[in-house]
């Protein structure tokens, strides 16, 4: 041990380290520059306000949050007066929002502005209110050189009709998706790796959608009605050649939905397809044990498609750590940016270290996150082709570009659905673009490159 307490680096390390920032300084050149994108421009001066003051971004998330149920202009700008109104000190943009507020001309003005406002975001972030029509869409990011991964919006449903049209939209998008995805020009470094062929089609599925039943204190029952949904899917996805991804969501689902999947995968029916994978979140401290779990699977399992594992940092912070001060319980995440960091970083070189048992996806915005897998990948001996780098479709846009320039396979996250499904999902990805310790505010502020790639 160092005099800080920490391990000596070791001559892996170092070469990862000096890798990584090569990897690193080549993206960041790449990176197209804002001053050319005016939209993007505005977009980030907006954020930028929004997170300068906690009030002002409590206000305005409230407001997002309760647009689908505004019946007009007049409804929208009332709602969001009343909730500008708590903000103790409003910047000048707000103050003369609130000022027009006053007579119903002014009203009508600030709803227009409003609901345009919160329609250009849902736009950012979702690419279609169906698979058809995002499929322009995610046939020009085919074009330039970037995969997807279409996110069907809806959260936890509550009656079983609920779950059944959940069911019916992810299997109209695999008929949507395959057909036309296999009508793309061919992409050799985005449909195949050292294990073979990697599908076009990919749809991403939530466990919690497919029932009504899931409860952590008696999961069986929830299990076997989501299976009962799942497995026309599967069946589904393995007879049009595409990707199935099942999602991870809060904690108190995750055990029985990785129960629920590995059982399935492992059944004779799905020995020989569809391609499948799973969702590991870096932000649990136990994270490494259910890698363990998933590793001990991939390695035991007669099946003969990898299974791919898409690591992420998590989207449900706020909610795990709320609930656990609530109930008392121990906090389930890490509740520092570093001590997540170094777990991402940890998994990240678990899971490639696993192959060719699991095919890894690296699913993040943060520039060293990214630069690290990709180094460490190279001084392990593998292959760039063999690794998967993921993005959120309105967060992650700028890096899309750089990885795809570079010549890596870089998919994005595509959320499909409508406004009111997409709520929720809305306001997690606006908390976490405003969030100032992410890599993206810290990017926007013009942080240096070597404190980008700092190690955490």
């Amino acid at each position: 041990m160092s005099a800080s307490g920490q391990a000596a680096a070791s001559p892996v390390d170092d070469r990862v380290e000096a890798e990584l920032r090569r990897v690193g300084a080549k993206l960041e050149a790449a990176l197209p520059s804002a001053s050319h994108q005016p939209l993007k421009v505005l977009d980030a001066r907006a954020m930028e306000l929004a997170s300068s003051d906690r009030e002002l971004r409590a206000a305005l998330f409230r407001f997002v949050d309760v647009v689908p149920a505004c019946r007009s202009l007049d409804d929208l700008a009332r709602h969001l007066t009343g909730f500008l109104a708590e903000v103790s000190d409003s910047p000048p943009p707000i103050s003369a929002a609130m000022r027009i507020s006053h007579t119903k001309a002014g009203r009508a003005a600030l709803g227009a502005a409003a609901a345009g406002g919160v329609k250009h975001l849902a736009h950012r972030f979702i690419v279609g209110e169906s698979p058809r029509s995002a499929l322009g869409t995610l046939s020009k990011l085919w074009d330039h050189g970037v995969a997807s991964s279409v996110d069907l919006l809806g959260e936890a449903t509550v009656t079983q009709s609920e779950a059944d049209h959940y069911a019916a939209r992810c299997s109209e998008a695999i008929e949507v998706l395959a057909p036309a995805t296999r009508r793309w020009p061919a992409r050799e470094h985005l449909e195949s790796d050292s294990v073979g062929p990697v599908t076009r089609a990919n749809v991403c599925v939530k466990i919690s959608a497919l029932t009504p039943l899931l409860r952590p204190d008696a999961p069986a029952r929830g299990q076997r009605d989501a299976a009962r949904r799942l497995r026309p899917l599967l069946r589904q996805a393995a007879h049009a050649g595409a990707h199935l991804h099942i999602d991870m969501e809060s904690l108190d689902s995750r055990e029985a939905v990785l129960e629920l999947a590995l059982a399935l995968l492992d059944e004779e029916d799905f020995r020989d397809g569809p391609s499948t994978g799973l969702v590991l979140q870096a932000y649990l401290r136990d994270s490494p044990d259910q890698l363990a779990q998933i590793m001990d699977w991939a390695r035991s399992t007669r099946r003969r498609p990898p299974l791919k594992v898409r690591l992420v940092k998590g989207a449900y912070w706020d909610q795990e750590l709320v609930q656990a001060r609530q109930h008392g319980w121990a906090v389930p995440v890490f509740e520092r940016k570093q001590d997540c960091d170094r777990n991402y970083e940890g998994l990240t070189r678990t899971l490639l270290d696993a192959r060719p048992a699991l095919r890894v996806a690296i699913a993040s915005h943060n520039l060293r996150s990214v630069s690290h897998a990709i180094a460490y990948n190279r001084v392990s001996g593998g292959r760039d082709i063999d690794l998967e780098l993921q993005v959120l479709r309105g967060l992650g846009d700028e890096l899309q570009h750089a990885l795809a320039s570079e010549g890596y396979r870089v998919r994005t996250y595509c959320p499909v659905g409508d406004l009111v499904a997409g709520m929720a999902y809305l306001v997690r990805r606006l908390l976490e673009n405003t969030s100032n310790e992410s890599f993206l505010s810290e990017q926007a502020r013009g942080t240096p490159l070597d404190e980008l790639l700092a190690p955490p």
